[in-house]
């Protein structure tokens, strides 16, 4: 069991020290309860209540009642720091976890972040990234606590027996300590099953929370809050249900190990009886083979804790253990700000192997070149964009720029030479000011104004009360949705990339929003190679190519005018909006 945690011991590496300290007050912890209280009763009581012992001066009989509390305090001191010291080395462990596992998410690949829920890499990483910490901090704490006391409680029942006749009294006193294995192992192999069942069952009551805030506006216009409480409630009785199995079968190995220990005292009584104990080597006996059953019962608790981490890595190791494929090459070609030139050579693509979206597409670009993508939906338009930038690796071919395989480069190389106006813009909920440096981190307020300017953005900017420091809200909910375009648009300005991607910029916006953002786009497509995904013909006019997509293939190039005259797909899409928006 241990071994399968054995990858995991370096995130206990950084706090070492931190858990020495927590080891050590532990091992005084295990001295003090196991060996302290038995021995007190052992020496010190009779010495006090056996009238057989000489009367003790007054010193020696307060010196004695000290036993008591400073074994109390010594116990309590040792047992406080362990479990302070613990919590310290746990949330730096928590930290170091979450952080590697947001760090991870940054790198992989976007096909696996779609093959994913949003709620459940959100449970993932705060759910079952807290219950990992908790697995190993309990066994860093009670791992070295409660064997400790266990041993030290045992050297106190070996020490006391070992003075009798024989050692039957031993072998009585010992004997029930490994029978409660049977029940450890029977509850162990129960809750690692429900345990997993309950950490996926939190990953679906919170990605069910994740939808509903993020279609809250949806919920309301069609009348769905009973419907989505309705749905919420049976994920989350779902989730009681697995975690009552598993409190029924964690909290099943208490009394079970207290009925066996009662069964192994009254073994212990009778013993003591038939071989004539006195009453202070029994009440010792009878102490320490107490105390031994309390480490036992914690450890069948650090092996449910251990089961529940043991669901809780399974389900962090998806991410963990997903390969990056889309990485930096060894040997990366020397890439600066390059010319724009895009190339597609023979390239397929599928997200899934049986399906492919590309097949065999080969399209030259020029550096300068205004290129439109149309098609009918899923026709492939935006997989060919997203190669570009290299969100996906092609399956065969090869996507080059100025000549240079796009694998070649380093990604950082690559998309500072890309810019990105999606149909729906991302904002965070962060300042306009802050929004707008996503695009080059290192511009100064000056270049971000400028930027702003070109996007007709500025005036509606500085009508905030706090202008550019302004907080636009999650997703840019404080923002309409020709403001939260208008600031992608400034976002590419200030990145002045020589390749731009435009999904669309314009498709969900008011005529007024729109032609706004159409004259800040004619400027910023200036001498850069631009893709523009068209879902509406309107925004093709200035395009100096056009590429018709049709089941993953390139059916036909040219302008407007060759296209419409010598293909009958892009003359039925063109007639057909030309019909729709008249």
């Amino acid at each position: 069991m241990l071994r399968r945690f054995k990858p995991y011991f370096t995130y206990l590496r950084p706090v070492a020290r931190i858990l020495a300290g927590a080891i050590l007050c532990g091992l005084v912890y295990g001295a003090a309860t196991g060996l302290g209280l038995p021995l007190m009763q052992h020496y010190i009581f009779p010495r006090v209540f056996d009238p057989s012992f000489p009367p003790l001066p007054g010193w020696q009989i307060l010196a004695v009642a000290m036993w008591l509390p400073i074994v109390f305090t010594l116990r309590g001191l040792a047992g406080y720091l362990n479990s302070y010291l613990i919590q310290i080395a746990g949330v730096r462990i928590l930290e170091a976890i979450r952080l590697d596992y947001f760090r991870k998410l940054q790198v992989l690949p976007l096909a696996f972040l779609q093959r994913q829920t949003t709620g459940d890499i959100i449970s993932r990483g705060l759910a079952d990234t807290n219950q990992l910490q908790t697995t190993l901090t309990t066994l860093a704490n009670d791992g070295m606590k409660q064997p400790a006391t266990l041993l030290f409680a045992v050297a106190s029942i070996v020490y006391v027996t070992a003075r009798q006749e024989g050692v039957g009294l031993m072998l009585a006193s010992l004997a029930i300590i490994p029978m409660c294995v049977f029940p450890i192992r029977y509850v162990g192999k129960r809750v690692v099953k429900r345990a997993y069942q309950m950490q996926t069952q939190m990953g679906s009551v919170t990605n069910s929370l994740s939808e509903n805030l993020g279609a809250a506006k949806e919920v309301r216009a069609f009348g769905l809050e009973e419907r989505q409480a309705a749905a919420f409630a049976g994920e989350t009785s779902a989730l009681i249900r697995v975690q009552i199995k598993v409190a029924k079968y964690a909290q099943a190995l208490t009394p079970a190990i207290e009925i066996l220990s009662a069964f192994g005292m009254a073994i212990v009584f009778v013993y003591a009886y038939r071989g004539h104990v006195k009453f202070e080597d029994f009440l010792t006996i009878i102490t320490a083979v107490y105390i031994s059953y309390d480490p036992i019962k914690k450890l069948g608790a650090i092996n449910n804790e251990l089961k529940r981490g043991e669901a809780a890595l399974n389900r962090i190791e998806v991410v963990f253990n997903e390969p990056v494929t889309i990485r930096d090459p060894e040997n990366p070609a020397k890439v600066g700000r390059v010319r724009g030139d895009v190339a597609f050579e023979g390239v397929t693509f599928a997200y899934k192997s049986e399906e492919p979206v590309l097949t065999g597409v080969s399209a030259s670009i020029p550096s300068g070149t205004v290129c439109a993508l149309v098609g009918p939906s899923g026709a492939g338009k935006t997989t060919f964009a997203n190669l570009v930038p290299r969100f996906y690796d092609v399956d065969r071919g090869r996507v080059t720029i100025d000549g240079i395989d796009v694998r070649q480069m380093r990604l950082c190389d690559l998309r500072r030479n890309i810019a990105l106006v999606s149909q729906d813009p991302v904002l965070f909920n962060d300042t306009v000011h802050n929004n707008l440096l996503l695009g080059r981190l290192d511009a100064t307020p000056q270049e971000v104004v400028r930027a702003a300017q070109n996007a007709h953005a500025d005036e509606f900017i500085r009508a905030f009360p706090q202008g550019y420091d302004t907080i636009v809200g999650e997703r840019g909910a404080r923002l309409s949705g020709g403001q939260k375009q208008r600031l992608a648009v400034a976002r590419a300005f200030l990145r002045n990339a020589p390749i731009l991607i435009l999904d669309e910029a314009t498709s969900a916006l008011d005529s007024q929003s729109e032609q706004m953002i159409q004259d800040a786009l004619r400027k910023l497509v200036v001498g850069k190679t631009v893709l523009i995904i068209a879902h509406r013909f309107s925004t093709i006019r200035d395009a100096s190519l056009i590429l018709v997509f049709d089941k993953g293939s390139i059916v036909a190039a040219g302008d407007h005018a060759q296209l419409y005259s010598g293909n009958r797909l892009y003359q039925t899409l063109y007639d057909r909006q030309r019909t729709e928006t008249a």
